[in-house]
């Protein structure tokens, strides 16, 4: 059984979650707008990863026997910039959900949740994947500056992102 504060904090993630799949898919849009369907692939399954995500931590408080309020979603941004400033947003969301799986984690701790904290060592360890993959790509659009050929190659590489 989830203790409360546990249990209000997985409901928050799950809106969380939720917000990052349509941040993802906004920025997606935006780069389907401009042309560079690579990177709106890149971006489109990345949202396609966050509503699994929202998902997991659901069907967790579930089998918890906790009950499931999910949140209000709050609407992502319509405009975007350049793409390393996108990428560049994306990162720093990623680094807050670190931080709000890291709370959620000293919470399951602090109540002696062990089962709470085995399942949170799986979004742990998919935190490090997607911040390092985010400034990853925030490092090559930052190296290829206004070189449009250079952007329009890594936009051709992200084509090839496949969902996992």
């Amino acid at each position: 059984m989830l203790s409360q504060s546990v249990q209000q904090l997985l409901n928050e993630q799950i809106a969380k979650e939720l917000y990052a799949s349509n941040l993802y898919l906004a920025m997606s849009g935006h780069f389907a707008e401009t042309n560079l369907m690579g990177m709106a692939n890149w971006m489109r399954i990345q949202s396609e990863e966050e509503r699994g995500h929202a998902l997991r931590f659901f069907d967790f408080v579930i089998d918890r026997d906790g009950k499931v309020e999910v949140g209000a979603v709050e609407q992502p941004p319509a405009e975007f910039g350049a793409p390393v400033e996108i990428f560049a947003e994306a990162l720093a969301h990623e680094r807050k959900v670190t931080a709000s799986i890291n709370a959620i984690y000293a919470q399951a701790m602090k109540d002696d949740d062990y089962a709470t904290q085995v399942f949170l060592q799986w979004f742990i360890n998919e935190q490090v994947e997607e911040e390092a993959s985010a400034s990853e790509m925030v490092e090559r659009l930052t190296m290829a500056g206004d070189n449009r050929a250079a952007l329009l190659m890594l936009d051709a590489e992200m084509k090839g992102r496949a969902a996992e």
